[in-house]
Formats: structure tokens, C-alpha cells, sequence
């Protein structure tokens, strides 16, 4: 049988990744308030780069044993 590349924690971290990207972009969503406040232009696109190095990290991360 052949062993994958990708583990349980790959997976789970890429799961953790995608939900963090989702939240970002639900962030910047919205009708009301100013466009230009603090959740919209700093605090989602940190979120979302966020999420996105974690994503990065969970491809390239390999267990030790």
C-alpha cells in the first residue's frame, strides 16, 4: 500500500487555513458603515494573509517521525 504525501494534520490545517481565508473575506463584506473603516481595509486583509501562510504552511509542513 502506498503512504501520502499529506497527513491528517495536512489536512486539518488546510481545513483551519480555508475557514480563516472565509472569514477574512466575510470581513470585508458588507452594506453598511464606511467603506474605508478599520475592519474592512486593515483587520480583514491581515486575516486573510493570515490564513493564506497558514495554508502554505500546512502544504510544506511534514511530521518528524
Amino acid at each position: 500500500m502506498k503512504e501520502t504525501v499529506f497527513t491528517k494534520k495536512n489536512y486539518m490545517l488546510t481545513g483551519i487555513a480555508l475557514a480563516v481565508v472565509v472569514i477574512g473575506f466575510v470581513l470585508m463584506t458588507g452594506t453598511e458603515g464606511d467603506i474605508y473603516d478599520f475592519r474592512r481595509t486593515t483587520l480583514a486583509p491581515i486575516v486573510v494573509l493570515a490564513g493564506f501562510g497558514l495554508g502554505i504552511y500546512a502544504i510544506f509542513h511534514k511530521d518528524k517521525a
